[in-house]
């Protein structure tokens, strides 16, 4: 019943940076993981970070130039990007889960909820 509602998507240049928010109707989820997903077109839905407390998971692919963080009195989940590249266009989505994040926390099917998506495209 938890919903999520993403924010900050847009078109930036290559080198660039932006901020994602999610936000949780409730506090449902605060101390259980949360993550970030994305998913460009014709390829599979793939872990870009996750968090609980102060563990954070981040793909390899991302490690150095992305930083998760949230905001429990907000319920606020954020993902800061910078240095895009083009190959980090797609739809990201923000996904929460009961309990920890594990060695699983880039499964999508361990999540239980998710934010409808927001749009990330990163141009040459």
């Amino acid at each position: 019943q938890v919903r999520l509602v993403e924010s900050g998507g847009g078109s930036v240049q290559a080198g660039g940076s932006l901020r994602l928010s999610c936000v949780a109707s409730t506090d449902s989820y605060s101390g259980s993981c949360m993550g970030w997903f994305r998913q460009a077109p014709g390829k599979e839905r793939e872990g870009v970070a996750s968090t609980r407390i102060s563990l954070t998971y981040y793909a390899d692919t991302v490690k150095g130039r992305f930083t998760i963080s949230r905001d429990n009195a907000r319920n606020t989940l954020y993902l800061q990007m910078n240095d895009l590249k083009p190959e980090d266009t797609g739809m990201y989505y923000c996904a929460a889960r009961y309990g920890g994040c594990s060695f699983d926390w880039d499964s999508p099917r361990k999540y239980t909820s998710w934010g409808q998506g927001t749009q990330v495209t990163v141009s040459s």
